[in-house]
């Protein structure tokens, strides 16, 4: 303990031992001490050493640190100490900070040794596994140098480290963890942490995504203050951007979480703007950065044309347009904005036509397209802004034909308006102002206004332009032509050239136009033909490349410049191996492949502002074919001419073959419906006939069953008949029987038919006294009459029947009491007269019960007689009563409309009379007969209404 405390800073009496040979000293007794306590200070004086003694504690203590890690597990305060210690040595930062004022050698020595002993730490994987075990310890002393170490050997080994991580299990949602952490340092430090870790690797980005990060980051932005947060905010911000730049999978995976819409509060400003803090301006750049990471030119089309979608209808493009319009806002914050707005609309219909709509905050309003323009062409206004602005135009009539038109419409003569200021009109200023950039930018803009729009560059052909007092107006295009022949600025005749390169292109009738101008050729000759500096050999490309699309695209119109005589131009002029020669500095140029490689126009400086990426993308196609274009004879032009009259012959057959085909398909497919219809109709007939076939079995089965129940009925009666003495009485009990259950049946059958009849004789007493009224129409008087006459025949007829049938009942009574009387005497005696007695009285009742039977018949046939009659007469009187009921509801209408004119003449006299008094107010004289009468009518009226009400 002594020794310790001589290192800790006591006084010791004999001499001070070197810092290596103090080191070696701790170092053993790390390594050979049994006791915890001994053990612990000695590393605590290796960790005060670690930072003076960098080189020293790294050589000889990181064997015995890391042998700590690995068996002092249970003490946490050793544990700290030697990830301390790890993280002093293996870390720059301190170094850095010492370092401002040496050498470039030495700071670059102390790198080197931060990685000489990072790699030294991660030669065995081991280690990384040991610290992704010791993070999951909760002691702050443990896990947050443990965060800090893992940090520093990422900015040392990054690559390597990542690796390590990547196939160690549950590595990555161990760091994942750190998020959740409620100890703020740690949670900050491991957003650090995550920043390294998920730098360039695509594999670590899609499984942190993929444990919930962007829930987790959005929700600590939100805790923090979105844009008013501090540093924390950054760090979110920044790790998002790692997560989400250049991948695919998390950029559809944070559209589909709709987390684009969580996005959107974070751009909501007041309308004081004033005095923005710094880490606002940057936690807000960092915000736009991330939307234009979602929407970049850079993405598939289909996953941006998506969040466009998403970022529109959520609100999150009128939230920026509103930043764009606010004042207030810092110039590096409106030039991101702008630009952010401009790859939100880039190809979008729906995005572009919003932006068209959107308006400026001015007296009186002018369109957000204005007032940008304005911004462009304004030399005093900084150069990136004056950039973003060209780059949100340029995206606004991206693939926007509709647009491109109404930017052309605002030069055209019928729709100048010389009230306001449009976009033509800024255009066009310019276009032809002294400052070169304004010129460059106004060309450029101009000639993404006629961008693959055939329509447009035909149109501006009619452009005129006012030169200067007493003279007459000349095109735009003669204009452009004139600047160039002025011999101006280096910039702006390269913009003047694309413009014109792009405005003739696939145009032949421009072409023409162009050539009309007997000066334009030679001058692109002259100034393909002269040997210049390197400034104008750009200058001199972009005139060959002029002079080849009026080649190409020349539609032999002028005999003084077809295309032969302007290719023996070229030949004896310049000679064609130079033409092509001059036709290719455009590619050669350092600047071409800068402005080819993205559509955002971003220059160091204004100078170098001179190639637009569209036109880049025309060079890359015309070249080619300019240079067979001027190679190639009359002979085999002729040849091209005739194979290419072929060719439009064979497409006009091969277009009318497919008009035939389609045809042939739509009336094959209309068959093939028809047929399909009379498929199912068929199957349905088929379902049909087999049930109607099933049917008509059953019925047979039961005509079957029923025949032989009557088979077995006259069989049994047969048998009945030729019995023996010996089965009378039996005979005649089952007759009996029978017989009362038949007289059963027709006293049922006589109480419904008394019920119905009390049921009709009620309906003709209603309709008698409904009929003693007086009707509406002679029509249902007369029906009512027919009916009352049927009804009343139809109560005859029951009455007779009803009498019948107590006839029979009486009738059927004497029969029973007599075959009882006989069956007595039958029982009694027993010789041979009383026997024949017997058979003649058998005799007797079997034809009074045939004669029974045919009564019976004929009251069964009376009876469905009476029921349809009743039927008849019950739907007769529905038929009265649904009439009845129409009537009345006419009555009640008619009512109505009386009761609404009488109230609307009450409001008419009330009315008069008021005017009257008025009248009679002012001194007029007002006759009062006209009201008298009125009143008097009204009143007859009145009463005659309520007699007409009286009698119904």
């Amino acid at each position: 303990m002594n020794f310790l405390r001589g290192v800790m800073g006591g006084q010791s009496a004999g001499p001070q031992p070197s810092g290596a040979e103090t080191i070696q000293k701790l170092c053993d007794r790390v390594a050979s001490s049994t006791l915890l306590e001994d053990r612990r200070d000695a590393v605590r004086a290796l960790k005060s050493l670690s930072k003076k003694y960098r080189m020293e504690v790294g050589m000889q203590a990181m064997d015995h640190l890391i042998n700590i890690l690995q068996t002092d597990r249970s003490d946490s305060e050793i544990l700290g100490y030697a990830l301390d210690t790890l993280y002093n040595i293996i870390c720059n930062d301190e170094d850095e900070e010492q370092d401002e004022s040496e050498d470039e050698a030495a700071q670059k020595q102390a790198d080197d040794l931060g990685a000489k002993f990072t790699e030294a730490f991660i030669q065995e994987h081991e280690h990384i596994t040991l610290l992704l075990t010791l993070l999951e310890e909760f002691d702050f002393h443990v896990r947050w140098p443990g965060v800090k170490l893992l940090t520093a050997l990422l900015k040392s080994q990054c690559v390597q480290v990542q690796s390590i991580i990547l196939v160690s299990p549950m590595g990555v949602s161990r760091l994942m963890d750190l998020l959740a952490d409620s100890r703020e340092v740690i949670r900050n430090d491991g957003l650090l942490l995550l920043q390294q870790l998920t730098k360039g690797n695509a594999a670590i980005q899609k499984i942190v995504a993929f444990e919930n990060a962007f829930e987790r980051l959005l929700d600590i932005i939100t805790e923090e203050g979105s844009s008013d947060g501090g540093i924390v905010v950054e760090d979110c911000l920044l790790l998002l951007l790692n997560l989400l730049k250049n991948n695919s999978s998390n950029q559809n995976f944070f559209k589909e979480g709709s987390f684009i819409q969580r996005m959107r509060p974070w751009f909501e400003v007041g309308d004081d703007n004033s005095g923005w803090s710094a880490q606002k301006v940057t936690n807000l750049h960092l915000m736009l950065q991330l939307v234009r990471v979602m929407v970049s030119p850079v993405n598939s089309p289909g996953a941006t044309a998506s969040c466009q979608k998403s970022m529109f209808q959520c609100g999150l493009l009128q939230q920026l347009c509103t930043i764009l319009m606010a004042t207030g806002v810092p110039a590096d914050i409106l030039t991101e904005t702008i630009n952010t707005v401009s790859e939100v609309i880039r190809g979008s219909q729906v995005n572009q036509d919003y932006f068209a709509s959107v308006n400026a905050p001015s007296n009186p309003p002018r369109p957000a397209i204005v007032v940008l323009l304005m911004s462009m062409v304004n030399d005093r206004q900084p150069f990136v802004l004056r950039c973003a602005v060209l780059y949100c135009f340029q995206c606004f009539l991206y693939k926007n034909q509709k647009g491109q038109g109404e930017i052309v419409a605002t030069l055209l003569p019928s729709t100048i308006d010389a009230n306001c200021i449009s976009a033509g009109q800024l255009l066009c200023g310019g276009l032809f102002s002294a400052d070169s950039l304004s010129n460059w930018c106004a060309a450029v803009a101009l000639a993404h206004a006629l961008q693959d729009n055939l329509t447009q560059k035909e149109q501006l052909l009619r452009v005129q332009l006012a030169t200067s007092l007493g003279k007459p107006p000349v095109s735009l295009l003669q204009q452009c032509t004139n600047i160039l022949s002025q011999g101006s600025k280096v910039q702006t005749r390269v913009g003047l050239l694309m413009l014109l390169c792009t405005w003739i292109n696939n145009c032949p009738i421009a072409v023409t136009h162009f050539l009309h101008n007997q000066e334009n050729v030679p001058f692109l000759t002259a100034q393909i033909s002269e040997n210049l500096g390197e400034d104008e050999r750009l200058v001199q490309g972009l005139c060959a490349l002029l002079l080849g699309i009026c080649i190409y695209y020349n539609d032999n119109s002028l005999e003084n410049y077809t295309k032969e005589k302007l290719k023996q131009l070229i030949e004896k002029r310049i000679g064609k191996e130079n033409f092509v020669e001059k036709l290719g500095f455009i590619t050669k140029h350092e600047l071409y492949s800068r402005a080819a490689q993205k559509p955002q126009p971003v220059f160091p400086s204004p100078e170098q502002m001179l190639f637009d990426h569209e036109f880049t993308k025309l060079v890359k196609e015309l070249e080619g074919v300019i240079t067979k274009a001027v190679h190639k004879s009359s002979e085999e032009e002729k040849k091209e001419e005739e194979v290419k009259k072929t060719l439009e012959q064979h497409d006009n057959i091969v277009t009318q073959y497919k008009e035939l085909i389609r045809e042939q398909d739509a009336k094959i497919q209309e068959l093939k419906e028809q047929m399909a219809s009379m498929t199912s109709q068929n199957e349905e007939m088929q379902t049909t006939m087999v049930q109607q076939l099933s049917q008509i079995q059953q019925h047979k089965d039961q005509y079957n069953i029923l025949k032989l129940k009557l088979g077995k009925e006259n069989q049994s009666q047969a048998n009945s008949l030729q019995g023996d003495g010996s089965q009378v009485n039996g005979m005649q009990t089952e007759e009996v029987a029978q017989l009362r259950e038949e007289m059963e049946e027709l006293r049922s059958q006589h109480a419904l038919l008394q019920t119905q009849l009390s049921d009709k004789e009620a309906v003709i007493n209603t309709l008698r006294s409904k009929g003693s009224q007086p009707t509406e129409g002679a029509t249902g008087g007369s029906d009512n009459t027919e009916l009352l006459k049927e009804l009343e025949l139809l109560r005859s007829q029951v009455q007779s029947q009803s009498s019948e049938i107590s006839q029979l009942k009486t009738d059927n009574q004497d029969l029973l009491r007599r075959a009882e009387t006989g069956s007595s005497d039958t029982s009694a005696s027993g010789d041979g007269s009383n026997m024949a007695e017997l058979e003649s009285r058998l005799a007797a009742q079997t034809s009074e019960t045939e004669r029974l039977k045919e009564e019976v018949r004929g009251l069964t046939e009376g009876r469905v007689q009476l029921e349809q009659q009743a039927a008849s007469a019950t739907s007769s009187v529905a038929i009265l009563q649904r009439e009845k009921a129409k009537l009345q509801t006419d009555l009640q209408e008619s009512k109505k409309e009386q009761d609404d004119l009488l109230m609307l003449l009450a409001d008419q006299d009330q009315k008069i009379l008021s005017l009257k008094e008025r009248l009679k107010e002012l001194g007029e004289t007002v006759d009062d007969e006209d009201d008298l009468d009125s009143r008097d009518q009204t009143d007859e009226d009145d009463e005659e209404e309520d007699e007409d009400e009286d009698k119904d």
